[in-house]
């Protein structure tokens, strides 16, 4: 069976970079040594792994990336933590636009 991950690593510089492979340890490697000169990691070495998922379903997998792809550095670094009470609060919507503050409608 082929396995997938999704992989979160953070910067030197503080930034966190995710990404997509179907062999973790052999990515890692490319991104320490500087293997693409054009990659997002390459100007911000030594990177940390902090965080792989493991997928058997390619799609799952893309899915997955895509969705942490968009979220913030705080995101992130709560997700690799394990800090699953904080993810769950930087989820939560809290601009007057949600529902939840939107004043009910008096009959």
């Amino acid at each position: 069976m082929k396995l997938y991950y999704v992989y979160i690593l953070i910067c030197s510089d503080g930034l966190t970079y995710t990404g997509f492979t179907n062999n973790i340890s052999r990515r890692f490697e490319e991104h320490q040594i500087g293997h693409n000169k054009t990659c997002f990691t390459y100007e911000r070495r030594p990177v940390k792994l902090i965080f792989n998922q493991e997928f058997n379903d390619v799609n799952q997998a893309i899915f997955f990336e895509k969705k942490i792809k968009r979220w913030s550095s705080k995101k992130k670094l709560a997700l690799a933590n394990g800090d699953f009470d904080l993810l769950q609060i930087l989820s939560e919507c809290r601009n007057a636009t949600h529902s939840n503050f939107k004043p009910s409608k008096e009959e």
